[in-house]
């Protein structure tokens, strides 16, 4: 069955993120297997894509950096969001479509459920890809937050919200063909061409804690840390880097087609936050070929597996082991065994391919039209 479906989401095609990459997978998945698609987001057309663009204006978060938390206006991303709505309000026809979809609350979620006067509105599917607080939080705004279906990114949030909404598990994935194991390209990527590096790939953000991840690689002699991302604390965290990582800090941003080549040109991944609702990057990562630190937990399990050094993460001094400990394994692992655990990982990401992943979201998508 073909559907007409519209994604919506501030960043689409002006940053790649990792909600934005998720759900853009998805409408490329459907666009391609016969839907009719339409995109709606702050960036510009990019040729090739098989969905329909439409350019929706929407003030960049970094404006609102310093604004005040309010109700309603809790973070800079709320703040975009509410700029984002008016543009979307004007370009959105409900009877054009089957289904919305989106991981944006609550202006985005709110408009595209509005009611429709003369006809049925489309079925609105909502993705935990930053959290499922809108789908149990029961104060606040919150209160106000429903869906058709539900996309949860991992069990954990299928198991609290699959006896309340039509609610299905369907994980992140990763483009297989471009992140793979290759050589290393540091020369190009402006990286050190000797020693040990530690990668992270986050926004700059309290719940990330790249500023723990300074202290951790500062223990680890010789580790050089790379962190790719930007946001609020940029400032706070080169000046701490600026202290404890003299010479051995690199911050940078890359474009999304040299994201893959940047996971190959490091040694070790590396990634604090506690508690992600999934993660694109750990897949990322492994598809690479690169073992993966970060916090252990079942949710973490599910996605890596149990081969990789995770840890109490809230302890640096167990991350600074981990991972010198890591980089030691590979520098004294014969070129076989090094081998053998890129492929295993290698296998490991094969469940997180977008083919796979998107052909779940496609069959949900129609349940719910249905």
């Amino acid at each position: 069955m073909a559907m007409r479906l519209l994604f919506a989401l501030p960043g689409f095609h002006r940053f790649d993120r990792g909600a934005e990459v998720a759900l853009l997978a998805v409408a490329d998945h459907c666009a391609r297997a016969g839907d009719a698609v339409t995109v709606m987001g702050a960036g510009q057309a990019r040729p090739g894509t098989p969905y329909l663009f439409r350019h929706v204006p929407a003030i960049d978060r970094k404006r609102f950096e310093r604004m005040p938390a309010l109700p309603l206006l809790r973070g800079d991303t709320a703040y975009e969001e509410a700029s984002f709505v008016p543009g979307l309000a004007r370009c959105y026809r409900p009877g054009d479509f089957d289904a919305t979809v989106t991981c944006s609350y609550p202006f985005t979620n709110w408009l595209l459920r509005r009611p429709r006067f003369g006809g049925r509105r489309p079925a609105h599917v909502f993705v935990t890809q930053n959290g499922d607080w809108p789908a149990i939080a029961g104060t606040s705004e919150y209160r106000w937050f429903g869906c058709e279906g539900l996309v949860c990114t991992n069990p954990d949030f299928y198991e609290r919200n699959k006896d309340r909404w039509n609610a299905a598990l369907i994980p992140n994935g990763t483009d297989l063909v471009r992140f793979t194991p290759g050589p290393q390209e540091r020369a190009r990527l402006g990286l050190p061409a000797e020693g040990p590096i530690v990668l992270m790939v986050s926004a700059l953000i309290e719940t990330k804690r790249v500023a723990d991840g300074i202290r951790a690689v500062a223990a680890v002699p010789g580790a050089h840390l790379v962190v790719a991302g930007d946001g609020g604390l940029r400032n706070e965290v080169e000046a701490l880097a600026k202290t404890m990582l003299p010479g051995r800090f690199t911050r940078l941003t890359v474009a999304s087609a040299d994201m893959p080549a940047l996971y190959r040109s490091a040694d070790v991944f590396l990634h604090l936050s506690l508690l992600e609702s999934f993660g694109n990057v750990f897949v990322e990562a492994m598809a690479c070929g690169l073992p993966v630190i970060g916090h252990d937990t079942p949710r973490l399990r599910w996605i890596v597996g149990d081969d990789e050094p995770l840890v109490d993460t809230q302890s640096l001094t167990a991350v600074s082991e981990a991972i010198a400990a890591t980089l030691a394994a590979r520098r004294t692992a014969s070129a076989e065994a090094d081998a053998a655990r890129i492929a295993a990982r290698r296998r490991r990401t094969e469940q997180f391919g977008w083919d796979r992943v998107g052909a779940a979201y496609r069959r949900f998508l129609q349940g719910v039209v249905q």
